[in-house]
């Protein structure tokens, strides 16, 4: 059984569906359709060869077969990874900044942690010049609660 298509249309046919996959994996950015959109490059340069949409196809399905086996493990295993940047950024918590403005709970304010100015919520007032704690991080925003005074020996 053969289905045959002109070059024209089957490059047309591959490239919206390359465009599609490619626009779907930037979308998600989770590695969903990369495999797919490997496969339909490789079944547009086929569709030069062959006018025949079922070896075209089978090339679709063969390559993003082998390009899902290939880097699948690889994937997996860059996912279970923590990535360098939040580790970095948990060492912060427990650390001393200084606030930058006066920080009023339910309003985003600044600190400075190291030199670095970063966002800051907080559930207590908190005057500029102040010290706080870093209690957690929020993406760009850290969550900062008022350092605690040693008590007055007496």
């Amino acid at each position: 059984m053969e289905i045959l298509l002109s070059t024209t249309t089957a490059i047309w046919l591959w490239a919206a569906l390359l465009a599609v996959f490619v626009v779907v994996e930037l979308a998600t950015a989770n590695l969903v359709t990369i495999w797919f959109a490997v496969g339909a490059l490789a079944a547009l340069g086929a569709s030069l060869f062959t006018p025949n949409l079922l070896w075209q196809a089978l090339v679709f399905l063969l390559v993003s077969l082998v390009a899902l086996i290939a880097t699948k493990p690889l994937v997996s295993r860059a996912r279970s990874r923590k990535p360098a940047a939040a580790v970095e950024l948990d060492r912060n918590i427990g650390r001393t900044a200084q606030a930058l403005e006066d920080l009023r709970p339910g309003v985003v304010g600044r600190v400075r942690l190291d030199g670095v100015d970063w966002n800051a919520v907080t559930d207590s007032p908190i005057r500029a010049g102040e010290r706080c704690t870093v209690q957690s991080i929020g993406g760009t925003t850290l969550t900062v609660a008022p350092e605690k005074k040693p008590a007055a020996v007496q």
